[in-house]
C-alpha cells in the first residue's frame, strides 16, 4: 500500500468536542450531504446515544444535511435469542431466515428507528424515520456471502441495486434529518434485509453525498490485525480494492461499503469508532480525523481518466 499510511491509537481517549458551527472552515461544508451509518454498541450506550443524538443535530446546525441509516444488530440478536431462534452470521452478514426476517423488521423499524428519531428530535422538530420500502426508496435483491471463494446461502439478505432518492431528497429540502431502517423490499415483492453499511454507501452514491461516516466498535482497519493496533488513517480505493479480500468478516461489508461509495462519486468515505464521544464530530470537521479515511483513486490523462488500478 504505497499511499496509505498508519498510525497507533489508543482505544476511548477523546476530549471536549468544539461546537461544530464555530469551526472556521465550516463554511466550505455547508449544504452538503453527509451520510451516516450509525451502530455498534453506540446504540446501546445510554450516553453515547445521547451524544451522537447532538451531534447529528450540530451538523444541522452547522448548514450540513445529515442523513442517518442505522443498525440494530444488538437488539436483533437479543430479541433472537429471547424467542429461541438461531444467531448465526457468514461474512459478516446475519443468516435471515422468514422467521428473522420478522424480527429484523419489527426490531429496525418498530423500536430502533423511533427510540433515534426521539433522541434527535429532542433537541427540535428535526428528525423523520423511514425504511428502505417506503416510496421504494430501496430495491434490493437477494445476495450470497461469499465464503472461501464460494457462495453460501444466507436466507432474505439482500443487496441494493437500485435507489429512488426523491424522497429522502425532499425531507432534506424541508430541513429534516431523514432517518433510515435498512430494510428494502425487492421487485418479487419479497422483503429483504440490507446490511446497514451497504445501505448507507448506496444512499450516499445516490444522493451525491459529499461524506460518508461509518460508526462501528473499533478504532478503524487495522494495518496487521490481530498482530498490531495500528490503524490506517488513509488509503485510495484501489489499495483497498487490493486488501478487500483478506479483511476479517465484521469489517468486510463496512469497508466495501466505502470502496463502492467512492467509486460512485462520494468524496469521502470514513470509518470511525462511535465509542468515543463526539466521534462523529471529529469525523467531519477535524482536519486530521479519526479512524480510517477513504479516498478516490488519483486521476491521471488530461480529461482526468482514472487510474489503471481504477479499473478503467
Amino acid at each position: 500500500m504505497s499511499g496509505a499510511t498508519a498510525r497507533r491509537t489508543t482505544p476511548g481517549t477523546t476530549t471536549d468536542a468544539p461546537l461544530a458551527r464555530d469551526l472556521p472552515w465550516v463554511e466550505e461544508l455547508q449544504g452538503r450531504t453527509v451520510v451516516v451509518k450509525f451502530g455498534g454498541n453506540a446504540m446501546v450506550d445510554p450516553s453515547l446515544h445521547r451524544t451522537f443524538a447532538q451531534d447529528v443535530v450540530e451538523l444541522w446546525h452547522a448548514g450540513l444535511r445529515p442523513v442517518v441509516v442505522h443498525g440494530g444488530g444488538p437488539q436483533i440478536s437479543a430479541l433472537l435469542d429471547r424467542l429461541g431462534l438461531e444467531v448465526r452470521f457468514e461474512a459478516g452478514l446475519r443468516v435471515t431466515t422468514p422467521e428473522t426476517m420478522d424480527v429484523v423488521r419489527m426490531v429496525l423499524t418498530g423500536r430502533v428507528q423511533r427510540d433515534l428519531v426521539g433522541a434527535i428530535n429532542a433537541h427540535g422538530p428535526f428528525a423523520v424515520g423511514l425504511s428502505g420500502e417506503d416510496a421504494h426508496t430501496m430495491t434490493a435483491v437477494r445476495r450470497p456471502a461469499w465464503v472461501d471463494g464460494r457462495p453460501v446461502d444466507i436466507g432474505l439478505v439482500g443487496d441494493v441495486v437500485a435507489v429512488e432518492a426523491g424522497t429522502i431528497g425532499a425531507l432534506l429540502e424541508q430541513g429534516r434529518i431523514p432517518v433510515v431502517s435498512p430494510v428494502a423490499r425487492g421487485e418479487d415483492g419479497q422483503v429483504y434485509n440490507v446490511n446497514a453499511d451497504l445501505a448507507a454507501s448506496a444512499l450516499a452514491s445516490a444522493l451525491g453525498a459529499d461524506r460518508l461516516v461509518v460508526m462501528t466498535d473499533v478504532e478503524g482497519l487495522y494495518a496487521d490485525w490481530p498482530h498490531s493496533t495500528r490503524v490506517i488513517d488513509r488509503l485510495t480505493a484501489g489499495e483497498l480494492d487490493a486488501l478487500l479480500p483478506g479483511l476479517a468478516s465484521g469489517m468486510l461489508p463496512k469497508m466495501e461499503g466505502c470502496l463502492r461509495a467512492v467509486r460512485t462519486g462520494v468524496a469521502r468515505a470514513q470509518v470511525i469508532d462511535g465509542r468515543v464521544p463526539h466521534a462523529l464530530l471529529r469525523g467531519v470537521f477535524a482536519e486530521d480525523g479519526p479512524g480510517t479515511t477513504v479516498v478516490p483513486d488519483e486521476k491521471s490523462g488530461p480529461e482526468g481518466a482514472a487510474d489503471k488500478e481504477d479499473g478503467a
